[in-house]
């Protein structure tokens, strides 16, 4: 839903004027989270991880910088990936 909103304000001479604004963004909803196993990059200098859930081999390389990974949790909000399981070797 977009917002309406009367924005009031005074001019320079005292009068009272009134606009409209208009927000396109939508209210922000908590989204449910859960502790969720990912693998983690080894090198300190990257950043990268992705979810268990989404790798295709049992150890996975990184795709930034292509380090070995490791396995860790990190709290994230719910997602469901309705592939079976792909994982190979």
């Amino acid at each position: 839903m977009f917002g309406v909103f009367f924005l009031s304000f005074i001019t320079p001479d005292k009068k009272e004027g009134c606009c409209l604004y208009y927000s396109r963004k939508r209210p922000m909803m908590d989204l449910p989270e859960e502790m969720t196993t990912i693998w983690s990059c080894t090198n300190d200098k990257c950043n990268g991880w992705v979810r268990d859930n989404f790798v295709f081999l049992i150890q996975p390389i990184c795709s930034q910088c292509n380090s070995p990974m490791e396995k860790g949790e990190k709290m994230l909000p719910i997602l469901a990936n309705t592939c079976p399981d792909q994982k190979k070797r």
